[in-house]
């Protein structure tokens, strides 16, 4: 099954969190933050969007980080997304 997303949301997985911290620690599972990257899976058409033209500025693939609460978390298929709008997406990541 594929999500396709309405008007200016998009469509994330979220990256796996860190095992250990940088200095060697192992954590446990509920140590662990939530990570606020993610990879981008689908993107809205933009468009206009309450009254507003919207043009989508993050393609699928893009490593991208996001507002901590932003969101809809949706199940599909055994696998875990998240729904959000485009404003809720702070930075794209460059490598």
């Amino acid at each position: 099954m594929k999500i396709r997303p309405l008007g200016d949301r998009v469509v994330i997985k979220r990256l796996e969190a860190e095992e250990k911290t940088k200095s060697g620690i192992v954590l446990t599972g509920s140590a662990k933050e939530r990570p606020q990257e993610a990879e981008v899976v689908s993107v809205g058409p933009g468009g206009i969007v309450e009254g507003k033209e919207v043009k989508m500025e993050v393609k699928i693939g893009d490593k991208i980080l996001f507002s901590k609460y932003a969101g809809t978390e949706v199940k599909v298929d055994g696998e875990e997304y998240t729904i959000l709008k485009q404003d809720d997406i702070l930075a794209v990541v460059e490598k």
